[in-house]
């Protein structure tokens, strides 16, 4: 078995040694964000730009809960198959508890950047929302490749955070609190979704295509799913807004949500390749 990535820093970077109650609450948070309206538009963009069909073999790379492995075994049928992986052992066994057995979805733990399968092994691979996570995101796209058939397809997700803004909110206490989300968890690529597209060039892929979506949340509740830093639930240990900010902070963040004039946006990246 492959070790699983050195990532950064922060809840991502060791789950298998979380607390029990903590790696619920993660488990939890990744539910919670696939059932959000807005990240299901990114993955319905991810969805078309993968296109899965019937009998094909496919790779998730950092399945999370296994949303979309299941989605995409109910395409691939019985003829086909659909490999779920994770750098988390707890990930992929609470997965798979969500997971019917009559799907044609195996869970593989492993590393991103070191796969375990034979090159030109699966007909499409998508990961979304790991890259940012991983110390070499190049490698990761390279091996991505590697393990595609010619013809075959790459789909990349993931967020550009540095394109997160907030209106309703005191202009100084949106910048102070968004500089410190930036820099939590050193080595952190804030920046990852809008380079996924030089990244798929690099690699030597054809047909590359890049498209941003815009996120877009009006309640604070709702983008507390998707923004962890507007979450109050998120402990003060956690470092996501300055101890001296944070009672401002929320008070602002409730205040502008009852006004009905908070505002936040994000955008999150799809971009996809061909593997000649």
């Amino acid at each position: 078995m492959t070790k699983p990535e050195p990532p950064d820093a922060g809840a991502f970077s060791d789950i298998d040694a979380l607390p029990e109650p903590v790696f619920e609450l993660l488990f939890g948070v990744l539910r919670g964000m696939a059932e959000h309206t807005e990240i299901q538009r990114v993955r319905r963009t991810a969805w078309d730009a993968l296109r899965p069909l019937p009998g094909q073999r496919l790779l998730d790379a950092g399945a999370g809960a296994g949303e979309v492995a299941r989605a995409l075994a109910t395409v691939v049928g019985q003829e086909g198959e659909v490999v779920a992986m994770d750098s988390s052992a707890r990930t992929l066994q609470a997965a798979r508890t969500l997971t019917p057995a009559d799907l044609p979805v195996r869970f593989v733990q492993g590393s991103v950047t070191d796969l375990e399968f034979p090159a030109e092994t699966f007909d499409g691979v998508r990961s979304e929302r790991v890259l940012q996570h991983v110390a070499d995101p190049d490698r990761a796209v390279r091996e991505l490749a590697r393990v595609t058939r010619p013809g075959g397809r790459v789909c990349l997700i993931d967020t550009d955070w540095e394109s997160a803004a907030l209106d309703g909110i005191p202009a100084d206490l949106a910048t102070a609190v968004r500089e410190r989300m930036l820099n939590v968890a050193p080595g952190h690529h804030n920046d990852m979704g809008r380079t996924l597209r030089r990244r798929l060039l690099r690699a030597g892929l054809d047909d590359v295509t890049a498209t941003p979506v815009t996120l877009l949340f009006l309640d604070p509740a709702s983008a507390a799913v998707v923004l962890p830093v507007l979450d109050p639930a998120i402990p003060r240990e956690a470092g996501m807004v300055p101890d001296d900010l944070r009672d401002r902070w929320f008070t602002e963040v409730a205040a502008a949500g009852e006004r009905g004039d908070f505002l936040a946006v994000l955008s999150i990246w799809v971009a996809s390749a061909v593997r000649r």
